[in-house]
């Protein structure tokens, strides 16, 4: 293992299940952290600085729903979710608190380390020219490339990595009417193993960050029976 590792913290109650994740992670070359409850994650977070975390949501103290919507509020870092629930709208929960992709219970281990790479591949930022800098609408809205970072009125918005990939590709299409099968296989990758409402839960949230009023977005429009586009000049 090199300094260079990702660092990934496994947050599940069961020892043993986190012992196995563990112990297959480091075997691909992983640095491993881990906790057994919601307080003891949120120390570790804060002091191993991971590049994802994988989060059991059935915690003895605190939801796994709530340590989600704790570290959002600071970090962009990317979350996969392992839940036993398996309703769309249970899913669909986790993700718009902020999750970025879900494995369910009982899963295999290989699967898991699958979709650690995947959501890792997702997430990794390319190198871009200076000046990558694009404004719309006066100023209001700047995405900039080159430091992978959203402003909205001045001020840095902070997005997950599947938002960010979402705004950039509508973005660098502007009027564009994305399908939502489009925009899962331009921004979040063929290998991303979600469905077509996830897509929907990823824009509410955008809406809820960078438009005045998302009830009536001046940025990421509906475009009824077809999907999204950006309408940002």
């Amino acid at each position: 293992m090199t300094d260079s590792a990702k660092r990934i913290l496994v947050v599940d109650d069961e020892t043993k299940i986190s012992e196995v994740i563990k112990s297959y992670l480091e075997h691909d070359g992983y640095k491993v952290f881990t906790a057994l409850n919601g307080k003891d994650a949120m120390v570790v977070f804060n002091e191993s600085n991971p590049d994802l975390i994988i989060l059991d949501l059935m915690l003895p103290d605190i939801s796994g729903e709530e340590i989600c919507k704790r570290i959002r509020k600071n970090s962009s870092v990317p979350i996969i979710m392992l839940t036993a629930k398996v309703s769309d709208d249970e899913v669909i929960t986790g993700l718009d608190i902020g999750a970025d992709d879900y494995v369910l219970k009982p899963f295999s281990p290989r699967q898991l380390l699958a979709r650690v790479a995947a959501v890792l591949r997702r997430t990794v930022k390319e190198p871009v020219e200076d000046n990558s800098k694009v404004i719309f609408d006066n100023g209001d809205l700047a995405i900039d490339t080159f430091v992978h970072e959203i402003s909205k009125a001045g001020n840095t918005i902070n997005l997950t990595p599947n938002e960010y990939r979402i705004l950039v590709t509508m973005a660098g299409f502007p009027k564009k009417t994305f399908t939502r099968e489009e925009l899962i296989s331009m921004a979040l990758g063929d290998d991303f193993e979600g469905f077509d409402r996830t897509v929907d839960t990823h824009i509410k949230n955008l809406r809820q960050k960078i438009e005045d009023d998302p009830k009536a977005p001046r940025y990421l429009v509906t475009v009824h029976g077809v999907g999204y586009r950006f309408a940002g000049e």
